[in-house]
Parts: C-alpha cells; structure tokens; sequence
C-alpha cells in the first residue's frame, strides 16, 4: 500500500508580469529556494491565459518577458506551489490545468499542445487529490468557475486537443508526423478497437501541427518534447498554410467536433466537413474519423448526389467515399476500425483490406483502451460475449466498472436515472427493434415508438449532437447518434431482431424485427447478424463507467447472467423506532462490518448503539444475531453483491464448510479492506492420540469470477484468526 502523506498547496495572489515586478516574485519561496512549480499567467480583461512549470523560474519568467507576444499578452502572474512537488509531479500537474482550463471557457489557452503525454511515477495517485485541492482554490480565487465534474462532461474537455496521450497515442504521433516529412507514405491507417482514443489523437494532431513552435526555447520544454517540436518544423517547412481537414462521416458527431473546433485557439468550425465537402478544395491532408463509417452507393437515400460526386472524378457506380478522399488529397489518415461497421452502405472491409496492404500504406495500432474503466478486459469479454466465445457460465465482474444485466426495463431506468442525478451522461440506448413512428420529418412526431415493461420511450428527437441536447435522458438513442461518443453510464436495450437459441447455443437474428430499412437491404442473413453484433457491441462500448444491460429476449437475458453480475433491487430495511425495539425479539442490530470485526458482545449492545432491523416474517430473531451489507463479488454464487446478510455470533464447534465472517491481520480483501472477509471455511486438522490441532486453514471465495483466489493460513497465522459470526441467510428486501 502506498503511505500517505499530508497534502498542502499554495495559490499565490497574482503578481504582476512585467520587468519591474520580478524582484518581488523571486522572493516568493518557491521561487526563491527553485522548488518545482507551476505557474499561471493571464490578462484577466482580454480572457487570455498561458499554464507552464519550472524547476528555475527565474530564468523562466526572464525568457517570458524577453518574449514580445507573452510580455504584451499577460499583466498578472500566480505561482502554485507544494513542498510535496517534484519534476514528475509538476508536469502531470500543468497538464492537468492546460485540460481543464482550456475546457473551462473562462479562458481562451495560449499553450500549444505539444508535449501533454501521461506519465506514470511515484505516488501519483496522492497528486489526484492534490489537483482537485488546486482547482478549489482557483475557484476560491474565482480564477474559474466551474467544477471539474461539469468540465468533464462537457464535449470541449472529450474532445480537446489538448488531452495529454497515453505512450501509445504519442509514439503514433511521432510516427505519422515522420511519414509525411520524410515521405514515407502518404496513407497511415491507425487501426483501434473502440476506447482507444482514435478521435482524441486525431483532434491533438490537427491543432499539433497548426502550433507556432519558433519561439519555443529550451526552457520551455523538457527532452522528449524536442522530437516533437523538430517534426512539427519539418512538417510546416514542407507544407506551409497546411490546408488541413478533418473528414467525420457521421453528422451527430460532425456538429460535436465543429463546436469543439470553433472553441479552440488557432482551429476552424469549417475544418470539420463531410466526405462531400472534400471537393471544396485540394488538401495537404485529410484526417478521417470513424473511417469505417464511410459510404458506398449502396443502400442510400442521396444515390443522385452521390453519382455526380463520382462523375466529377471520372468513377462509376463503384467509387466510394474512400475514393473522393484520396483523390482530392495529397496525403491521408484514417482512423478504423472494422468491427464498427454496422450497415450496408459502409464500404465493405476487403477494400480498406486491400490499401492497408499496399506496399505504400502504413499501419499503426492502438491497444490502449482509454475509456472504458474496465479497460481491455472489458472490451475482450463484449466480443467474446456477443459471438459465444466464452465457457458456460464463465463470470465476469471488472473491478472498476459497473456491469450488471437487469431483469425489468423498470429497475434499469431508475438505476440509470440515480447516475444521471450523481455524474450526468447517462443514456438509454438501444438497436433498431422498434420503428421510427415519432421522426419529426414525418405526419405522426409526437407518437411513442418505444413500449417495454410499462415504460413508453421515443427515439432521439435530434440526429445531431443527441447526448448532449437537453431531453435527452428521458429518450433512447440509436448507432447512429452514439458511435464516437462518451458517456459516463449506458442503459443498453437489446430488441427483439436478436434472441439465443440455448439449442444450439447461438445467437439469433429476427430479420422482420430489425427496422433499420437500409440497413438490411441488400444484406446477407450472415452479413445483417454480423452488422447488429457490431451495434450492440459499439453501444456497450460507449461508457466510461459502467453498462447497464436489458434484453427483451428472456433466452438471451438468460445467456446474459450466466457471465454477468445480475442486478439486486435494494430494498430498505424496516428500521424500529427507540421506543419500539425489543432487542432479539423483534428486532437484530445492523452492524457495520468493522464494528461486527470487533467482537462485540450483548453486553456491550444496547438499542441506542445500533439501528435495530425488524427481520422478515419467516426468521425469528435469536440472541446473537446482527445483520451486515456484503459488498463485492468473492461469493457471488451464494452472496450477490450488496446484499443485507443474517449472521449469528460464533459460538464455536465445526466451521467445516459453512461461510463465516472472519477477521486477520494478514486478510487482504479487496472488497472489504484489509483484515476482513467473507469465505467458505475449511480446514485441515492433525490428530495425535490425545487432541487435534489445526493443520491450516482456508477460506474459500464461491464465485464465478475466477481470479478471486482462497486464503489459506498457516502456523501462527492460525492462531491470529478470529471467526465474528456464521452466515444464516441473505435477506429478501
């Protein structure tokens, strides 16, 4: 376990930035003893500001103000300093704030982007919190406004440019830049399952190479930062006034991307433009997003558009989006992934097939997952899920990522509304089972086109921008107005076109049953269940925190929690008034799990030391029982997860085989906390003519998750072990 450590952080009152005032800022004592530090420059009347940090800040706010742009630009200075900051730290912590204040809107960030990479070092868990307590007091001192829970949910801070990249996503930068300038190729796939940040690096990449780096001077950056810098160079040196576009061939995410590019210093709205608007002009490089949502003529409402934009190439009915891209561009990016592919009219894989293989292409992968919080692991088991990969009932619950399968449409809804009121971004998402009765285009807009479980629903009343437009929540969105987007929760809905056949242990489409018209024209039984896995795998794909998951199909719902934590409704324990309660009467305590760890006593119990539950008609209460919440997933076969447990007090005899509640110093439960579990209890004794002693001991996890693994305690370890209480029976509330 990593120590903790007492965090203090100072704000300073701004300084002011000018020559006269540097005397006074080398006094400050961060200053003055060269304390790493970071800085925060800004002209509070023109709302511009600048973020760095420095390990010699004197020499630093020397070459600022020798800079003519920052000398005229910024009039105050505040120096944020810790007597906890180190180089690692301080780096991570200006990367930090170029995020945040750039997404904040208070000011507009005169930073370039180069350089924001994460890195790990130690205790850099301790510097989360020690960030959060530096925004506070910028909001104290109403430098910013907002929380950082609010600027993470806004489309600016998702899709910033100013992100700072994984290793993965920052070597790839390095690479595409060196192609272009050392003529390596001209066309670069970047190939990445969902999460990997495909849409981050592509956004960081535009505003990298539109960056003003010829006054960046040693000081201003640290090693790897050189390469960079020396890339961008030769790349503005061999294409100067780049013409620059970012092709997004879905229209929700489109609008999204051209908000986020009008918000940021030295981007344009109208670089964010459709696969038709290439034709506008000829570019240096195209960027293309979502790629594998590109369109061919087929299975298309604007077949007479599409034609003539073909014609002016000199291509027949075959050419494709693909083709206008490459042929009104010098060089190329696109950013795949295949099994995002969910229609017809997308451009079939054997043709990005056959360019990725030219001798002239180049291809970089992305393995990182970077949204998901159940990281790559999450993203495995979706697919093995969805295409039957897994052992029967082969259980799966991510530590840091809440999945559970819910049997009533009514308990999802109402889960996934608490998430809204706690982080907002939670939506309802479902495929195309049910038509588009309400589409505002049509004679009926106000009609329900969504019954489940009593609850009635219409698809998203907008097709762009639909996870942030204001009624979102109380609608349901469809592939098409998700894909590329993050969202804290998703409620997935899978409809009634997809079924499990428990015969042949397969998954089933119902073509009738799927209404998405062009969709499904033109598509093989094979092709059309591979494009709906593909929906329903990218509508899991789209939460940071957690899926929750209901299949109309009861079969389907079955195969679901074979492999997924089911949802337990919480009930609310019926808690006796003081005046009421009989103790073992009518009422048990309920005991919180460390105080049950403390052997308490009746002795020590009266009815003003606990809350005294009132247990369910068919259990008699009984001298030395207590109640406790179990909490995470070691016993998920006997204990869901947050359920309310009847235990009574240990009162020795056999243990073989009964779940006990345990206490030991050496116990490490990761559900618990060190020192207390609970676990099937087995032991191994040795027998002498006389007594017996134990052997060892272990404690069993009854779960379907497999890595949780059995305690087993030895020799002294033995004696040390205190059994609190057996398990009787959970309680149904």
């Amino acid at each position: 376990m990593i120590p903790s450590f007492e965090l203090s952080i100072e704000v300073s009152e701004p300084y002011d930035f000018n020559k006269s005032a540097i005397e006074t800022i080398n006094n400050n004592q961060w200053v003055k003893n060269q304390w790493p530090l970071v800085y925060f420059i800004q002209n509070e009347s023109k709302r511009v500001a600048y973020v760095g940090e420095s390990t010699n800040f004197s020499n630093r706010i020397k070459n600022h103000l020798a800079n003519p742009k920052k000398a005229k630009a910024f009039n105050q200075i505040s120096i944020i300093g810790s007597d906890k900051f180190n180089k690692s730290a301080t780096l991570d912590i200006e990367s930090k704030l170029i995020q945040y204040i750039s997404s904040e809107g208070t000011y507009e960030l005169q930073n370039g982007n180069h350089g924001l990479i994460n890195h790990n070092y130690y205790q850099q868990d301790l510097y989360k919190d020690l960030f959060k307590d530096i925004w506070t007091k910028l909001v104290q001192k109403k430098i910013v406004s907002k929380s950082l829970e609010e600027i993470e949910n806004s489309e600016l801070f998702k899709y910033s440019p100013f992100k700072s990249l994984n290793e993965d996503q920052y070597n790839s930068v390095l690479e595409i830049i060196e192609c272009f300038t050392q003529e390596k190729s001209n066309k670069i796939f970047i190939k990445g399952s969902a999460g990997t940040g495909k849409t981050i690096l592509a956004t960081y990449l535009i505003k990298l190479l539109y960056s003003d780096v010829l006054d960046t001077t040693s000081d201003d950056v640290t090693d790897n930062e050189i390469q960079e810098i020396q890339l961008i160079q030769a790349f503005q040196n061999k294409y100067p006034n780049a013409e620059i576009g970012f092709v997004v061939a879905m229209s929700s995410l489109r609008k999204t991307l051209q908000t986020v590019f009008s918000k940021t210093p030295g981007l344009k709205k109208s670089m964010v433009i459709s696969p038709t608007e290439t034709f506008k002009k000829e570019y240096d490089l195209l960027i293309v997003d979502e790629a594998h949502r590109l369109r061919q003529y087929k299975n298309i409402s604007w077949r007479g558009a599409f034609k003539k934009c073909n014609q002016k190439l000199g291509l027949d009915d075959s050419g494709t989006e693909l083709d206008w891209i490459i042929a009104n561009s010098k060089n190329q990016i696109f950013f795949y992934d295949s099994a995002q592919s969910v229609k017809p009219s997308d451009i079939d894989q054997s043709r990005f097939d056959q360019l990725i293989s030219a001798k002239d292409s180049v291809t970089i992968e992305l393995k990182s997952q970077m949204r998901a919080q159940g990281g790559n692991d999450y993203i495995t088991f979706v697919d093995d899920l969805l295409n039957i990969k897994r052992d029967k009932k082969q259980f799966f619950s991510p530590e840091n990522y809440d999945l559970l399968i819910f049997d009533s449409l009514q308990d999802l809804y109402s889960e996934l509304k608490d998430k809204e009121n706690e982080f907002g971004l939670c939506r309802l998402v479902a495929g195309f089972a049910w038509p588009w009765v309400s589409d505002v285009r049509g004679s009926t807009p106000d009609a329900i086109d969504i019954k489940i479980d009593g609850l009635e629903f219409q698809w998203n009343r907008t097709p762009e921008d639909w996870v942030n437009s204001p009624n979102a929540f109380n609608e349901v969105g469809s592939i098409h107005t998700t894909q590329g987007y993050d969202l804290n929760y998703t409620g997935v809905i899978f409809g009634e076109e997809i079924t499990y056949n428990k015969d042949t242990n397969r998954i089933e489409i119902i073509k009738e049953k799927y209404f998405d018209k062009y969709g499904k024209q033109q598509a093989t039984d094979e092709d059309l269940k591979a494009y709906i896995i593909n929906i329903y795998k990218t509508l899991m794909y789209r939460a940071i925190k957690g899926s929750f998951i209901y299949a109309c199909d009861k079969n389907l719902r079955e195969y679901f929690k074979e492999h997924i934590p089911t949802f337990k409704k919480k009930g609310t324990l019926r808690v006796l008034n003081f005046e009421d309660v009989k103790p073992y009467v009518n009422a048990v305590p309920l005991i919180d799990i460390y105080a049950a760890a403390g052997n308490f006593s009746e002795e020590q119990i009266s009815n003003e030391d606990f809350e005294w539950i009132e247990l369910p008609m068919n259990i008699s209460a009984k001298e030395g029982y207590f109640v406790c919440q179990i909490i995470g997933e070691s016993m998920n076969k006997k204990i869901q997860n947050g359920s309310y447990c009847l235990f009574k007090q240990d009162s020795g005899g056999t243990r073989e085989g009964k779940i006990v509640l345990v206490e030991h110093y050496n116990i490490q439960d990761s559900n618990f906390g060190a020192g207390y579990t609970v676990k099937t209890y087995h032991s191994k004794k040795t027998m002498t003519d006389e007594s017996w002693s134990h052997k060892c001991i272990v404690l069993k996890p009854a779960s379907f998750d497999s890595r949780f693994k059995e305690i087993v305690l030895e020799g002294e370890d033995i004696s040390s072990l205190k059994v609190i209480g057996e398990f009787v029976t959970t309680l149904d509330i």
